[in-house]
């Protein structure tokens, strides 16, 4: 059986409840907007994964993360994503990069995609860019506006991850279910 299988970070309920709320302040957009439940930071994508492959990824993440001591990350603003793209393709909030967070994804990266259970898969290859989806935009209908509205909202919202959760994403017509098979403490 496979599994489309991320790792994300799931974020405390009132900062969920903030980001949430701003899709009443944007209704006019014409976006999907992320179902409050559904907002996270994704770390890494692994896509499809057999239960042998879930199974490594399981244990490996959780031996990399006895190295990782919980941390605070900053959620900096709110913004159209990603930057310097027209049409933007979402509507996020950026997270401030940090030394930490960055090396824990290398680190989870590394780890995994050395397995021999991922000699078909490859790295991704971009630079880490922490952020959170909050809608994704209709391009589209975007460009039909007679003009664009600016989303530059400072959030300073901080945070401490102290866990990291395997995620489980089944795509539906209503959107896609996330589901926790593992979350690991750091």
């Amino acid at each position: 059986m496979l599994h489309r299988v991320f790792i994300a970070v799931n974020l405390p309920e009132e900062i969920k409840e903030k980001l949430f709320s701003f899709g009443k302040k944007y209704q006019s957009l014409p976006a999907k907007w992320v179902e409050k439940e559904n907002i996270h930071i994704t770390v890494l994508f692994l896509g499809n994964l057999d239960d042998n492959q879930l199974f490594e990824t399981i244990q490996n993440t959780k031996q990399i993360l006895k190295n990782h001591k919980p941390f605070l990350v900053e959620i900096e603003q709110l913004t159209y994503g990603p930057d310097n793209k027209i049409p933007p393709k979402m509507i996020w909030a950026k997270v401030k990069k940090n030394k930490e967070f960055s090396c824990l994804k290398n680190d989870i990266e590394n780890a995994l995609f050395d397995l021999p259970e991922y000699k078909y898969k490859t790295k991704e290859g971009k630079s880490f860019s922490p952020h959170i989806t909050i809608a994704r935009i209709e391009s589209f209908k975007f460009r039909a506006l007679p003009n664009n509205p600016e989303i530059d909202i400072p959030l300073n919202m901080q945070f401490e991850i102290n866990s990291i959760d395997i995620m489980e994403s089944v795509l539906t017509k209503k959107g896609p279910e996330y589901t926790i098979l593992e979350s690991i403490n750091l």
